[in-house]
């Protein structure tokens, strides 16, 4: 109505509709339609609780028997200049008694349909018996209850067509007029707002089908677009997709397109031939069918379903339904927009990056991981971060995961690096940034290269380190590697710290089997650990001095035999497995087993328990073989400066458990 004023002809309205149809048509062809998808869900099913809401309070009215309220409308302020609460006021000095009577019934019909034999009748809809029945009354109240009659004002009010004069209602536009900026401009404004509302309608509609479809959006504004133009051409105003007809249809059980087809032949036929027939209907009975597919489009489980997503969902759906039940469709639509972009634009400033500290043996390290996008919006939250870490810090810029970082973002991480902490003394990685971003992984350096922070052992580490803060280390690692949450590595860097010198803490004596891996198990880098790997975890000669040169000459202060679960060597030593070289292997374990409550011949190798008692009477007997053979291990041992003890992996899940007892010299 209000581009009809603007252009105060009716002619000219109709080439702004026929322009509006063409740029449709345009933005279908160039596939503008995939805005649809960046809709966020909050703001669809605020729309649809909206609409619900809606249709509850303008029904109202109608099924009491006041219809001044003019009908399809869904803005607040009516063009009769009441609004909806309004008229929900005077609607009590106009009460119909045949009309309450009408939209209780038809009601009560509607709720109950299902558990009534009614249901069988599968081509006559519940609406459509309903409205039926609401004919039926009215003719009744009329011919025996006139007080109940409703009046005509109460009555579906369609005007008579002449169908013998069908050309009379067409209306032609005037196309002499495109060379008005404001007819274009009119155009541009209805194609604008109708591809909008068509493409929130579209998205709210595939939200209530049950079969979840998606409907082609490029295809809903070619057709629109072709439907408007075709609008203009012959005297129509502009057309949308409306969600309260498509709701209907889909609570009517329908779910093809020939549904929507029908509909549009069926409406038209109505209109040509069945005004009388249909200006019959009561307006209460209507409001009964509308009344309950609006308590269907905004039950109170939908909002319990929202508030259980969070404050975040919960607040911007909220809004959108306050904001299109005091305004209308579009605006509250895009109010509802806003605070849902606001809410997103929060998130990423508070979430660009996760945040932790750990202890590790080189000492506390902050780690940032920033995130798969890092936006210019995330500019501020990265910047208060990094300038509030405390002077003396290392710190891990992690940006591995990173497919894209803005040059704004890149900046502040590169005046950190420049600036802010050589000033601090702050020890800083970078790592995993990409060329593209201009700048390069970095790894803080003291002077001349002498030393470099790198998640690796130095020397001064090394030599600080207690065996018991040693197995502290190993047992956090065990754990992350539990979890699954291993601490990054940066194996390429470790790799060049490490090779000119290195600094183990612990020497771990393991087995050959494949599926224990010291490294993993503990979560260790490059050059944290020494690996002796030999079947069945024995003792002798070679290993001994492997250990004695590890502890001696390279540092390491915790030695551990860890022995594991399902061990193919104890397996074979107790199945009297002897051939070969096998042989110095098995007879070593079997003297173990000689030596303890067991006999190899009562042994059960599928008793996991008795296993595993083996498995540590072997781990420990290896310990005390060690010391035996090595009177410089023995002499560090017991002056507590290096730990050795017995270890056990289990292969089922992944735990190691240390036995941190004593060792006698009692070997088997």
């Amino acid at each position: 109505m209000s581009a009809i004023l603007q252009l105060n002809n009716f002619e000219v309205f109709l080439t702004a509709v026929l322009i509006a149809g063409g740029l449709q048509l345009i933005m279908g062809l160039l596939k503008a339609g995939f805005v649809a998808n960046y809709i966020p869900t909050n703001v669809i099913k605020g729309l649809l609780a909206a609409i619900g809401i809606i249709l509850i309070l303008k029904q109202i009215p109608h099924a009491f028997g006041y219809d001044k309220d003019p009908q399809d409308d869904f803005s607040f302020i009516q063009p009769d200049g009441e609004n909806t609460f309004s008229v929900l006021i005077k609607m009590w000095e106009f009460i119909t008694p045949g009309a309450v009577v009408i939209s209780i019934v038809s009601l009560v019909v509607l709720l109950l349909w299902d558990k009534t034999p009614l249901k069988k009748f599968k081509y006559i809809p519940s609406s459509l018996f309903v409205v039926m029945l609401g004919v039926g009354l009215d003719q009744f109240f009329c011919n025996y209850i006139p007080y109940l009659c409703v009046g005509t004002l109460q009555m579906v009010n369609l005007p008579p067509i002449d169908t013998s004069n069908l050309a009379a209602y067409f209306y032609w536009p005037a196309l002499a007029s495109l060379g008005n900026y404001q007819v274009w401009l009119v155009g541009a404004t209805i194609a604008a707002v109708a591809s909008l509302e068509t493409l929130l309608n579209i998205e709210a509609v595939d939200n209530l089908d049950p079969l979840k479809r998606e409907s082609p959006p490029n295809r809903e504004l070619v057709a629109q677009g072709i439907g408007n133009m075709v609008a203009g051409l012959f005297g129509g105003i502009p057309i949308t997709s409306v969600v309260v007809r498509s709701s209907v249809n889909i609570q009517a059980g329908n779910a093809t397109k020939l549904s929507a087809i029908l509909h549009g032949v069926f409406m038209l036929v109505s209109v040509l031939m069945l005004s009388q027939l249909l200006n019959l209907i009561p307006l209460a009975s209507l409001a009964a069918i509308l009344l309950l597919t609006g308590y269907k489009l905004t039950k109170v489980a939908v909002f319990k379903e929202m508030y259980r997503k969070g404050l975040r969902q919960f607040i911007p759906f909220l809004v959108t339904i306050v904001a299109i039940v005091f305004t209308d469709l579009l605006i509250g639509i895009l109010i509802g927009f806003a605070v849902s972009i606001f809410y997103l634009l929060r998130s990423n400033y508070r979430n660009p990056f996760k945040l932790n500290t750990a202890t590790l043996h080189i000492g506390e390290v902050i780690k940032i991981d920033l995130s798969d996008e890092v936006s210019f919006l995330n500019k501020a939250s990265v910047k208060d971060t990094l300038w509030s870490i405390p002077p003396g810090s290392k710190v891990v810029i992690n940006a591995t995961r990173s497919s894209f970082i803005d040059g704004d973002v890149l900046e502040v991480i590169d005046d950190f690096k420049t600036a802010v902490a050589p000033q601090r003394a702050i020890q800083l990685n970078i790592i995993g940034l990409k060329e593209k971003y201009e700048l390069s992984d970095y790894v803080h350096f003291v002077s001349d290269d002498s030393v470099q922070f790198v998640n690796v052992l130095d020397q001064d580490v090394q030599q600080n380190l207690s065996p018991a803060g040693i197995l502290d280390f190993l047992r956090a690692g065990n754990d992350r590697f539990i979890r699954g949450e291993h601490h990054d590595k940066y194996f390429p860097h470790q790799v060049n710290a490490t090779s000119a010198e290195q600094n183990p803490i612990a020497v771990i004596i393991a087995c050959i089997d494949s599926r224990t891996s010291p490294e993993l198990v503990f979560d260790a880098g490059i050059g944290d650990l020494l690996i002796i790997r030999i079947a069945g975890n024995i003792i002798n000669p070679d290993i001994v001095g492997s250990v004695e040169l590890a502890v001696k000459e390279i540092g390491a202060k915790l030695v551990i035999v860890m022995g594991h679960s399902n061990c193919g060597a104890i397996k074979a030593a107790v199945d009297g497995i002897h051939e070969g070289n096998i042989g110095h292997i098995t007879k070593k374990i079997n003297r173990v087993i000689t030596n303890s409550v067991y006999t190899r011949t009562s042994i059960d190798t599928s008793h996991a328990n008795v296993m595993q008692q083996i498995t540590w009477l072997n781990a420990r007997n290896s310990v005390k073989e060690l010391l035996a053979q090595s009177s410089y291990l023995e002499s560090r041992y017991l002056a507590r400066e290096v730990g050795v003890l017995p270890a056990y992996y289990d292969t089922s899940s992944g735990k190691v458990l240390f036995d941190e007892q004593p060792v006698s010299r009692s070997v088997a």
